[in-house]
């Protein structure tokens, strides 16, 4: 299930939508990450967990897609060297460990939690949100 909600909302997303994922170690971030990238891209390719190139893109069906891993940052100041600050206003953007962005958070951003369960398949999946334009791109995305 949690498959088919990250291929749902990579076909409500496009340029300057950030989706920060959080949770634990384990939680599914990556695996949920890469679903909704490979969703997106006219040809499949190896889509591997950026922790230590710390951001991967891609070219996607109509947008870049930038998928950054930021547990190994120290400074927010990073963030910027990455690039990652103008690929929030120009691509669509996956952020595993955004609690690193600090005050680079943008007020825009979809927030994801996942958390594991007692089976060891199910997950959690909590959305929040600020910006009311996530509201109705997200109606039914759970119920489809």
């Amino acid at each position: 299930m949690t498959c088919a909600i990250a291929q749902r909302l990579g076909a409500r997303l496009g340029a300057g939508d950030v989706i920060l994922l959080s949770g634990s170690v384990g939680a599914g971030k990556t695996h949920f990450a890469r679903s909704l990238i490979l969703s997106l891209l006219d040809v499949p390719e190896d889509v591997p967990s950026p922790t230590y190139t710390l951001v991967q893109t891609y070219p996607g069906k109509s947008t870049e897609i930038w998928h950054a891993d930021l547990y190994r940052l120290t400074s927010p100041s990073e963030i910027i060297e990455l690039g990652l600050t103008e690929a929030m206003d120009q691509a669509i953007c996956l952020i595993e460990w955004p609690d690193r962005l600090g005050d680079l958070t943008p007020a825009t951003a979809l927030h994801l939690t996942l958390s594991a369960l007692d089976a060891p398949q199910e997950r959690q999946l909590q959305f929040t949100w600020s910006d009311p334009r996530w509201a109705g791109r997200l109606e039914g995305l759970c119920d489809e």
